[in-house]
């Protein structure tokens, strides 16, 4: 039985709303809906009347466990009618591109929201320099909404909590968005203060007083005298939960008063009250199944059968709903439920105490049942808990890429995290490998040299579930990282194609390797065949980037035969290609608008090329070491253009990108050489002042955080550099940008296509 799923795909077309199974993002259902309003549930009427009169923009919902934020969120949901964006948060939350997909989705409830923003989230990782763009394309959405983010403590991540801060900060006009936190959410809550931009409601404002105490206690079949009342308040303070659980042991006769002193949510005797008010009045049958299923984050009949080895466990699940407001349906059909954060942390640590050895075996089974059932995600985090690692390894595997193309990459980093030690595990190695590339890929080139370690270490023996051989992975990555030259990078891509299975995706990119090598070898009659049937397999087999790469190959050997018209519908048909798939923030996409740029200045079209050049000049950052060959053709070629349009200072900086990486990889063919012919051809230029064009990688690196909402501290963090290096390339920056202040550094950036709009 699968929960209702929302699934985005790479490439949206109409609502962003549908039911699938394949991988990429898939997210649950009642993510986007409040609670159902229960029987027993105390209407805060005076927190909802403050709620309605707030003008602040921004609000915060902060206390411990069981203070009802869910419940007053879902209550002011209710008043405000259509016009509200749920979102409950969860573990899964903490990717960047699922947190903003997830709130798309909830904002497209409302209103169509542009699917070009899925598009783009998808392509470029997002992260807090996403969000402006995000803003954007939502902010026409009328009339103004209101977003609600619950459970807002789960989501950890610096990006996302960095997004969420840059959304409080640029909500359109009229818009309110509100947090319900157990912890503080790292607002800049000092700068929204000052601007009267935010409304603070704590644990102090969510205790009972006792009229909302008595309400409680009698919705919850208790009856308390005026004494009993002021005693049960006295030992809660007030608190929710407490009032609800001692209503509870009224209700079923039991003695008052066990616990002799006062508490709330966060205090440590709470698990005790809870334990003796609650558990110790329930059936051993009760208690077990509790304990035993609290393991799940979220649990349905069949699921809860799967890990007990038992039957009937929906109608218990019925049951202890019907009998207790801390078991939580999640949909209108009681399919599926969560039990109340605070008893699930109970019950996990009564089972620890109780039944430790049944731990392993519990989420084990529950792996096997998720995956059985379709959902990998969740397998992945049972069998992680289950010490699986062997099915951690082959879950992984199967959808490291597909999930890494739709641009979650915080989450595939996770998962590599989880394994990272594991080097046992089985497809470990290959794990490692795709990861290297990924990270490569991102322009991250220490994280991509240490999982290149990692593959190596593993070895190559084996052969991974799609027939390929361990061996031939290996060779396949050392083809792309050409570490040993080109006759070495042919070697190995040969090596590959023999050792990948027939119908692995990777068969393409190998013949391309083979045919980039003679390429780089000066041997056009080689290399032309060869990338000619690299082009075809990769339209065949599906890979755009591959596809648009290959194109933008085949204009040097026309640029070698001097048709260039010939270079020019190549690099459209590339550029088209990279447009229709949104992946202009990729890094192949470099190439590609490198020699667009070079052919509509060979045609005297320097607004086009300029245009073309800003795009290939956005992707420098991306360009490093760890895939040399296309990074150092990039590099070149956009040299080539801003010596055509004679700008010394850009093509000097560029220049010197590629150098840097042709001192690590020295052994690319016609490259160095290349290299040396266009830095002679540079001392023919006139010399100006530098200008936006001389940016080194790490300042464009830079660029697009300074027009967030991030402090300098807060960048460096972001960009693993000390402030100092920071303010020092900062001021760079300005200097050639002629600005002054990065409010005027980043408009100077948009207007020149540095930074998206």
């Amino acid at each position: 039985m699968r929960p209702e799923v929302v699934v985005v795909s790479q490439v949206m077309s109409g609502r962003a709303q549908g039911t699938a199974t394949e991988p990429g993002l898939a997210l649950s259902e009642p993510k986007f809906h409040p609670p159902v309003a229960r029987p027993g549930i105390v209407v805060r009427t005076a927190l909802l009347q403050r709620l309605a009169t707030a003008q602040a923009p921004v609000v915060t919902v902060t206390a411990p466990p069981g203070y009802g934020k869910t419940a007053l969120m879902a209550q002011w949901a209710d008043r405000l009618g259509p016009r509200v964006a749920w979102l409950s948060c969860d573990n899964a939350d903490n990717d960047p591109v699922v947190l903003l997909s997830a709130l798309a989705i909830a904002l497209d409830r409302i209103g169509p929201v542009d699917p070009a923003i899925f598009q783009a989230l998808a392509s470029s990782g997002a992260g807090v320099t996403m969000v402006p763009r995000f803003v954007s394309a939502v902010a026409s959405m009328r009339p103004p909404v209101t977003v609600l983010l619950d459970q807002a403590e789960a989501v950890t991540n610096r990006q996302c909590l960095n997004a969420i801060a840059e959304f409080a900060l640029r909500l359109p006009s009229g818009w309110q968005l509100a947090l319900a936190s157990r912890t503080a959410v790292p607002l800049p809550t000092a700068r929204l203060r000052a601007q009267g931009g935010l409304l603070e409601i704590t644990a102090d404002d969510l205790a009972m007083g006792p009229q909302e105490a008595c309400q409680l206690l009698r919705g919850a079949g208790a009856e308390a005298d005026e004494a009993a009342l002021a005693d049960v308040l006295q030992r809660t303070e007030g608190w929710p939960t407490g009032l609800y659980i001692a209503a509870l042991a009224m209700k079923s006769g039991t003695r008052q008063g066990a616990v002799g002193s006062t508490f709330t949510g966060d205090d440590v005797f709470m698990g005790d009250y809870l334990r003796s008010e609650l558990l110790d009045q329930m059936s051993g049958a009760e208690v077990s199944f509790l304990t035993r299923t609290s393991v799940l984050d979220r649990m349905c009949g069949p699921l809860c059968d799967a890990i007990l080895g038992e039957h009937g466990s929906g109608a218990v699940l019925e049951q202890l709903e019907a009998r207790n407001l801390l078991v939580v349906p999640l949909d209108r059909r009681r399919e599926w439920y969560r039990y109340h954060r605070l008893l699930q942390e109970l019950l996990r640590a009564e089972l620890q105490r109780r039944e430790p050895y049944l731990v392993q075996d519990l989420h084990f089974r529950a792996a096997m049942w998720f995956e059985a059932n379709s959902m990998p995600e969740a397998a992945i985090d049972h069998a992680q808990a289950a010490g699986d690692y062997d099915r951690v390894a082959r879950l992984i595997l199967e959808l490291q890429q597909p999930v890494w193309s739709v641009g979650r990459v915080e989450t595939v980093r996770r998962w590599m995290e989880g394994i990272r030690d594991v080097t046992a595990a089985e497809n470990y190695g290959a794990i490692a490998v795709h990861g290297s590339l990924i990270f490569a890929l991102l322009g991250q080139a220490s994280e991509a040299e240490r999982w290149v370690a990692a593959a190596e270490r593993a070895g190559p023996a084996g052969i991974l579930p799609d027939g390929s051989t361990m061996e031939g992975t290996l060779a396949y990555l050392r083809a792309i990282l050409c570490r040993d030259g080109v006759a070495e990078m042919r070697r190995d891509a040969k090596i590959a194609r023999d050792g990948l299975s027939p119908a692995s995706p990777y068969q393409a990119t190998m013949i391309y390797a083979e045919g980039l090598s003679h390429l780089i070898e000066d041997d056009p009659a080689q290399a032309d065949p060869i990338l000619a049937r690299a082009l075809d397999v990769s339209a065949h087999v599906g890979a755009p980037p591959l596809t648009a790469l290959v194109l933008a190959q085949q204009c040097h050997l026309a640029a070698r035969r001097r048709s260039w018209a010939e270079v020019t519908s190549l690099a459209e048909r590339a550029a088209a290609i990279l447009q229709a798939v949104n992946l202009e923030d990729y890094w192949t996409s470099a190439l590609v608008y490198a020699w667009a740029a070079r052919a509509a200045l060979h045609q005297g079209n320097n607004s086009e090329g300029r245009f073309y050049l800003g795009r290939a000049s956005r992707l420098r950052p991306l360009l490093t070491y760890m895939l040399p060959v296309v990074s150092v053709q990039a590099l070149l070629e956009m040299t080539r253009c801003h010596i055509t349009l004679a700008d010394r200072a850009g093509a000097a900086a560029v220049l010197t990108q590629a150098h840097g990486i042709l001192q690590q990889r020295p052994d690319l063919g016609i490259l160095p050489a290349q290299a040396d012919r266009l830095q002679a051809k540079l001392a023919t230029v006139e010399a100006r002042a530098a200008g936006p064009s001389a940016l080194t990688a790490a300042e464009l690196r830079l660029l697009p955080l300074l027009s967030t909402h991030l402090p300098v501290s807060e960048i460096a963090a972001e960009l693993f550099l000390s402030p100092h290096t920071v303010k020092s390339e900062m001021k760079s920056i300005y200097r050639k940008l002629g600005a002054t202040s990065r409010t005027q550094a980043v408009a100077r950036s948009r207007e020149l296509g540095l930074l998206r709009l």
